[in-house]
């Protein structure tokens, strides 16, 4: 970990087309202006920023898209990383074996080194989100031992990486704390149905929003959301698609919102963060040490009253 404790950290929102050159090419073009402006440690990229949201419909053509983790988009993040000099967190639909696929959050070092990777572990099914039909959950536990909640090391310290429908659970946020986190980021792809009313939307973004600082709050963790914006289409024309809601966002560790971004622009974002803060916070506030974990194994059950 870098003896610098002050980070400048950045997240990239942005529209994604089908072509994965094109939306990539966006990407690009946004760090590039990011780097001139700000010269970040850190740039969050959004979920599955590769391509559009294709999990609005069951399409078995579209596992043609998968890649394996060095595969050519995994290169080409990790040039960006190197050229730009710095680490760098992606998204991927990763081919793992036949028949077995990953949304997969991918981390690259300054040099363009790859750090590690975490497959998405709570996978939605729900109407224009039909992620279980595209995806294996990430592993409870892996080969070496280490659970799916563990932090990726980097030269700037360890990344707690949550991918999207990971962000409602408290019991991710608080395990990737619990292993020693340094920051916690959240790569998100979530919109809302045009046909919901603006009440609606309104109370949907601001749970997203709530929940997220929520986790910054518990376990004193700066947080750092990436999401997409646009309209994306309904290939299966089932419905009137997804409108994308931006508002990606950095907090501090006590849920203060440093920045946010818009419903609807392309654009980046940054700020500067002190991770000497969490240590403060946990003296002062000691949820760690104050947590009866001889009390809690009903956590491990489905439901506690049937």
């Amino acid at each position: 970990m870098t003896d610098n404790k002050s980070l400048r950290v950045a997240v990239i929102q942005q529209p994604a087309w089908p072509d994965k050159n094109k939306s990539l090419a966006e990407t690009e073009r946004l760090l590039q202006a990011l780097v001139r402006e700000a010269k970040p440690d850190l740039v969050l990229l959004q979920e599955l920023h590769c391509t559009q949201y294709f999990c609005q419909t069951e399409d078995t053509s579209l596992f043609d898209l998968a890649e394996p983790l060095d595969g050519p988009s995994g290169q080409r993040l990790s040039r960006m990383a190197k050229d730009s000099n710095v680490v760098l967190v992606g998204s991927l639909f990763e081919k793992r074996a036949p028949g077995v696929f990953h949304n997969t959050a991918v981390v690259y070092d300054r040099d363009g080194s790859f750090c590690g990777s975490y497959r998405k572990m709570h996978i939605p099914d729900d109407p224009g989100f039909y992620e279980k039909f595209y995806f294996t959950p990430g592993d409870a536990e892996k080969l070496n031992g280490d659970s799916g909640f563990t932090p990726i090391n980097t030269s700037i310290g360890k990344l707690g990486v949550l991918v999207c429908w990971d962000q409602w659970y408290p019991e991710a946020a608080r395990l990737m704390a619990l292993a020693g986190a340094d920051l916690l980021l959240y790569p998100t792809a979530i919109g809302w149905d045009p046909n919901d009313t603006e009440a609606e939307q309104s109370r949907q973004k601001g749970a997203w929003t709530l929940i997220q600082r929520s986790h910054a709050v518990a376990n004193h963790l700066p947080v750092i959301v990436a999401n997409r914006v646009g309209h994306e289409l309904d290939p299966s024309e089932h419905s009137d698609g997804i409108q994308f809601w931006g508002g990606s966002f950095i907090t501090g560790p006590q849920g203060d919102i440093l920045v946010e971004a818009d419903a609807h622009s392309a654009q980046y974002l940054y700020a500067d963060i002190e991770l000497e803060r969490t240590e403060y916070l946990r003296r002062i506030w000691p949820y760690f040490r104050d947590r009866r974990i001889d009390a809690y194994a009903g956590l491990t059950k489905r439901f506690l009253k049937d």
